[in-house]
C-alpha cells in the first residue's frame, strides 16, 4: 500500500487538486492499486490552522509518504518580511532534484505545432535560484549601489542524478533519445561539468540515443521544429525558461503538468500558478493537475517495479485523451463550456 499526501495549496489549487485526486482514486480502484491518502495543510490554510504556510505537522507527515499531490501556492499575495508567510520550499527540504515536465500537443486542441511530445527535465536543487543553492544566506548580494552579483552552482552529484533520471525516462519511451542543453563554450566550468556528467551517464545507456545542443540554438530549433526532440535535460535556470517555452508550443501552462522527483519520493505539481483571478468560479482547467497525478503513478510504477501503478497511469492518460478527442466536457480555455468539476467527472466516466 502506498501513502500519498494531498496538499491543496491556494486559490485554484482548492479546485483542481480534488479533481486530480478523484481521478487518481478511480484509476487506482480499476488497476488494483492500494493507497492511503493523507490530507495535509499547506499555504494559506496551513497558516490559518498552524500559523505557518509550511506547518511542521505537514513536514513530519511527508517524511513517511511515497509521494504527494500539491496544488499551486499563491505566494505573490503573502505578506513580505514575515517568515511565517513564505513559499514552502519542499523541493530543497526533501531533495527533490529533478522537475519532469512533459509537453504534448493534441489534434483537437489549438497549438503552434502538431505531433509534439517532449519530456523536459530541469535540475531543481542548484543553479542560479538563490533559495535553492545555499544552506544559509543568499546566492545574491549587492556590495554597493552600482553592482549586483548572483551565484550559479553546478555539482557533479546534481548533474549526474538528473541525467540518470532523463535516461531512465527515455528508456520507457518509443524514440529513446536524450538531448542535453548547456552553453559549455562560454561557461566552461559550470556548463562543462554538467555536459561531462551527461556524457558519462550516456555510456551506461547504449540503447538510448544521446546528443548535446547549445541552449540558445535549442530555443530556435524548438520553436521551428520541436518534433525532433524526445527527452530534454538541462540545468535549473535554463530549464525554468525552456519548459515554459515548451508549454507555449502546445497551448500554454494549462496543458503543462509536472512531477518533481527525488531518490525515494515524488511530488505531483502542475507548472501553472494559483490564478487567484479565477479562483472559486469552477472554470479552472484541471488537465495539468490530473496529468501530474498520472505522472506520479508512472513514477511509482517505474521506481517500485509495480505494473499496477503503471496500469493506473495508462488508464488516466487514455481517459484524458478520450475526453479531449470527444471535446464535449472541456473547460473554456480549451474551447469548451464545461466547469472544472464537469471535466473531472468526464475523465472519471471515461475511466
Amino acid at each position: 500500500m502506498y501513502k500519498l499526501g494531498i496538499l491543496e495549496g491556494d486559490d485554484i489549487g482548492l479546485e483542481v487538486v480534488p479533481e486530480c485526486v478523484k481521478v487518481m482514486k478511480a484509476a487506482a480502484a480499476k488497476a488494483g492499486v492500494q493507497i492511503e491518502w493523507l490530507p495535509l495543510p499547506i499555504g494559506r490554510k496551513g497558516h490559518e490552522s498552524h500559523g505557518h504556510t509550511m506547518p511542521q505537522v505537514t513536514v513530519d507527515a511527508l517524511k513517511g509518504v511515497d509521494g504527494w499531490v500539491q496544488g499551486p501556492i499563491g505566494h505573490n499575495a503573502y505578506p513580505r518580511n514575515d517568515d511565517t508567510w513564505i513559499n514552502p520550499p519542499l523541493r530543497k527540504k526533501f531533495e527533490l532534484f529533478a522537475n519532469v515536465k512533459p509537453v504534448k500537443s493534441y489534434p483537437r486542441l489549438p497549438s503552434l505545432h502538431k505531433d509534439v511530445d517532449i519530456v523536459f527535465l530541469r535540475e531543481t536543487t542548484e543553479g542560479m535560484q538563490s533559495s535553492s543553492v545555499v544552506y544559509a544566506g543568499s546566492g545574491e548580494f549587492q556590495p554597493n549601489d552600482e553592482i549586483a552579483i548572483g551565484m550559479r552552482v553546478v555539482t557533479r552529484k546534481g548533474a549526474s542524478r538528473v541525467a540518470k533520471e532523463a535516461f531512465e525516462i527515455a528508456r520507457t519511451r518509443k524514440r529513446k533519445k536524450v538531448t542535453a542543453l548547456h552553453k559549455e563554450p562560454v561557461y566552461r566550468l559550470v556548463c562543462g561539468m554538467f555536459a561531462r556528467e551527461c556524457r558519462a551517464m550516456a555510456k551506461n545507456y547504449p540503447d538510448v540515443e544521446f546528443e548535446e545542443v547549445l541552449i540558445d540554438g535549442f530555443a530556435m530549433k524548438a520553436v521551428m521544429r520541436p518534433q525532433q526532440y524526445d527527452v530534454v535535460v538541462t540545468t535549473n535556470q535554463f530549464g525554468d525558461i525552456m519548459t515554459d517555452l515548451g508549454a507555449g508550443l502546445v497551448g500554454g501552462l494549462g496543458l503543462a503538468p509536472g512531477l518533481v522527483v527525488g531518490e525515494k519520493q515524488a511530488m505531483a505539481q502542475a507548472t501553472h500558478g494559483s490564478a487567484p483571478d479565477i479562483a472559486g468560479k469552477n472554470i479552472a482547467n484541471p488537465y495539468a493537475m490530473i496529468m501530474s497525478g498520472k505522472m506520479l503513478f508512472e513514477w511509482l510504477g517505474r521506481t517500485r517495479n509495480d505494473p499496477q501503478a503503471t496500469a493506473a497511469a495508462k488508464l488516466i492518460e487514455a481517459a484524458v485523451d478520450r475526453v479531449i478527442a470527444e471535446a464535449k466536457h472541456l473547460t473554456g480555455d480549451l474551447g469548451g463550456k464545461a466547469g472544472t468539476t464537469q471535466m473531472g467527472d468526464a475523465i472519471v466516466s471515461a475511466l
